[in-house]
């Protein structure tokens, strides 16, 4: 096959000072472009030259599923939201008001869900925070390299939307390296790290290595992760860019230590796939000993059927990739827009679930990655004539928890686990204290 026209072409970054030509390319009406404009200056927008060039069937826009994980969706806030930035950018009003009146949007959305800010974040022995890290399973812990908080493009759905948005109150990264390392060395129960962000294959080879490299002396840590899109959004970063073949050198340094090196790669859409560029960046990730996992979010208009997911775990496996999970939306940004309710995901992951082979049935999903953990949805079923879900905990932030199975009352609306109630006539569920009284038992009036 032919080489994209893309493949030696230099990085090329489009933002919201592009968003009208590109817009109008899709076929916008001039309202629908203010609309869209409006919501970009909430939500972060970025996209790239490849992803315009390779991924996007402009023809098919704005109805195109790629065009539809890139671009903001005039409906994804709410319109009187939309309304009012949109009146403000046809005002002319300036940048300031602009960010204060963004800034009041950004708060209804919850930027940081899970805990992440007050639950995930360990401290030092004088109670400060440790920045960049976040430890919520014993056996993980995330770190979160300030050269690598934005990404090649931005995904609508994007739950770490805040990174990306410019409020400095709202990033959580950290360039502290000696304090990671250290950090990993003196808790041996940490047996994985993964760079997360943003996106770390955003950064070039010099600065990931600085790194990776000092963890590969810690004897306790077994596995090396690096959570990234660059696949999917830009291939080159491991083909054809300028420091491609030292960043594989780099994966075989990782890999030739004895750690286990899982490329946590996040395809969205088989589309993605397509392009023989992203097909030879697979090839030679794979060369390096590196294992790559995919992953994705369920995501309504772009990927909420199962013959989508089904397609994408047989071209991952087809081309040596593990599927990994199917993931439910989170509770952040749009996700009213974008969710898919709990029992509609997993009839959809059954769906492509039972059509794939033994060697695809790796994947874990719907998963919902919670405060007390990642929760997944088994199943609907019947018990003694009540009709429930049936869930258990993948992962857990108390690790008595992993495993067992839990059952909630069946509910069609539900999207997230907080929409839940406990079934069977339970009063709360496994994460929660139960409500006692004096004597220590039950108390009726906390029910």
């Amino acid at each position: 096959m032919a080489q994209s026209p893309s493949a030696g072409r230099r990085f090329r970054a489009y933002t919201t000072k592009h968003l009208d030509e590109l817009t109008a390319r899709a076929g916008l009406a001039a309202d629908e472009q203010l609309a869209v404009k409006a919501v970009a200056n909430v939500l972060p927008f970025r996209v790239n030259s490849y992803v315009i060039d390779e991924l996007i069937d402009w023809d098919a826009a704005p109805d195109d599923p790629i065009y539809r994980l890139v671009f903001p969706q005039a409906d994804m806030l709410p319109q009187d939201d939309v309304a009012r930035i949109a009146d403000l950018i046809s005002s002319g009003a300036g940048r300031k008001e602009l960010n204060e009146a963004a800034n009041q949007v950004r708060a209804k959305l919850n930027p940081h869900p899970a805990g992440q800010m007050d639950l995930n974040v360990p401290t030092t022995g004088n109670e400060e925070p440790i920045p960049g890290i976040q430890h919520k399973y014993k056996e993980t812990v995330l770190f979160f390299p300030k050269q690598g908080q934005t990404c090649h493009a931005y995904c609508t759905y994007c739950f770490r939307w805040a990174q990306f948005v410019g409020d400095a109150d709202l990033k959580f990264a950290s360039g502290e390296i000696d304090q990671m390392v250290e950090y990993v060395r003196s808790h041996p129960e940490v047996t994985s790290v993964l760079f997360t962000g943003g996106d770390p294959m955003i950064m070039g080879e010099g600065v990931i290595s600085r790194y990776i490299e000092p963890l590969l002396e810690i004897e306790h840590l077994e596995a090396i992760r690096i959570g990234t899109k660059a696949l999917a959004y830009w291939p080159q970063r491991f083909t054809t860019d300028p420091d491609a073949d030292d960043t594989l050198r780099l994966f075989e340094k990782v890999v030739a230590s004895g750690k286990n090196l899982a490329f946590m790669a996040h395809f969205s859409h088989p589309n993605e796939m397509k392009p023989e560029l992203v097909q030879e960046a697979v090839r030679r990730i794979r060369a390096t000993g590196a294992v790559i996992r995919t992953q994705a979010p369920l995501i309504r208009t772009i990927n909420d059927d199962s013959a989508t997911w089904e397609d994408m775990w047989r071209t991952h496996l087809r081309h040596g990739m593990v599927p990994y999970y199917m993931f439910v939306e989170r509770d952040t940004g749009p996700q009213d827009y974008f969710a898919v309710p709990l029992a509609e995901a997993y009839d959809i992951f059954r769906g492509a679930y039972t059509k794939v082979s033994g060697l695809a049935r790796t994947v874990r999903g719907p998963s919902m990655s919670a405060t007390p953990g990642k929760v997944c949805v088994d199943g609907v079923t019947e018990v003694l004539g009540e009709k429930v879900f049936v869930l258990h905990f993948i992962q857990a932030r108390d690790p008595e928890l992993v495993g067992k199975p839990f059952f909630a009352k069946y509910d069609e609306k539900a999207a997230w686990l907080f929409d839940l109630k406990p079934a069977l006539g339970a009063t709360h569920f496994p994460w929660e204290q139960a409500p006692v009284g004096t004597n220590g038992l039950v108390d009726p009036t906390r029910l």
